[in-house]
């Protein structure tokens, strides 16, 4: 996780930097860093580009205020629990189709409870932990239907909340940004207004506007963050919905037909 968590900062900074490129050159032409700066922000992107960009991402954050700050780090967090959930998705079986688990439903539909199990022996994606927990609960002497039903339920709210886990976390970043975002922008704006008013007479529309697209570099940071963290919180939250179905539809597929397993042979995969 820490390598993780250490790729996702080197990402997002570059991320950062090439994305505020243009608006840095404005930025280089106002605090007098002279026709050199602006020309490297105005430029093509060339060998030397990289550190000239985290340079002006380093500088877009600095004058975004505490609150550009509060929201680089959410998406530093947003960025590695996206590769983390990912990873995670991939791990218990969600896009490989589940073919091995309708096979093995199949199977069992056609009677062969003993093959069924046996094709899904070792598998750890969720679909097939699932069915054969069911299957064994179905073939266990000590459990009547609503007992197997009660444990094929406890199993499958398990595999359901890794599924889901790290969705609230993901939700929580979503609606916040834009919040940090829109707050930062407002202490910008009274700022920006007390400088206007302390000026008096001699106050300088273009300082005024100087502060007011500071302060909104937050909004745009915060927006910046909240759609992709929406985006990839809805995917998952479709991902996990489409599994919660497959299995369910698995589930009942197993239980509306009866065992025809002898009861020596039940004995027997029982003691396994």
């Amino acid at each position: 996780m820490s390598h993780l968590m250490r790729g996702s900062r080197a990402v997002l900074g570059l991320g950062l930097g090439l994305a505020v490129l243009p608006l840095t050159g404005v930025m280089a032409q106002e605090a007098g860093f002279g026709g050199a700066a602006a020309e490297v922000a105005t430029a093509a992107p060339s060998a030397m580009a990289a550190p000239s960009a985290l340079e002006r991402g380093v500088e877009f954050v600095r004058l975004g205020g505490p609150a550009i700050w509060a929201i680089a780090a959410l998406s530093v967090v947003a960025l590695a629990l996206i590769l983390w959930k990912a990873w995670r998705l991939m791990m218990l079986g969600a896009w490989n189709g589940g073919r091995v688990a309708r096979a093995a439903v199949d199977l069992w539909a056609e009677g062969r409870e003993a093959p069924a199990m046996a094709m899904l022996d070792g598998r750890r994606s969720c679909r097939a932990r699932l069915i054969r927990a069911a299957m064994a609960a179905r073939v266990d002497p000590s459990l009547d239907d609503a007992g197997a039903q009660a444990e094929t339920e406890r199993v499958a709210r398990n595999l359901l909340a890794q599924a889901r886990g790290g969705l609230r976390p993901l939700e929580l970043i979503a609606t916040i940004a834009p919040l940090l975002g829109l707050l930062g922008t407002v202490l910008g704006m009274i700022a920006a207004f007390q400088a206007l008013q302390e000026a008096g007479s001699r106050a300088d529309p273009a300082i005024l506007a100087g502060g007011i697209w500071e302060a909104l570099l937050t909004t745009a940071a915060g927006m910046a963050v909240a759609i992709p963290a929406s985006m990839a919180l809805t995917w998952f939250e479709s991902v996990a919905d489409r599994l919660r179905l497959e299995m369910e539809d698995a589930a009942t597929r197993i239980f509306l037909r009866p065992v025809s397993t002898g009861p020596e042979d039940t004995r027997a995969r029982a003691a396994e």
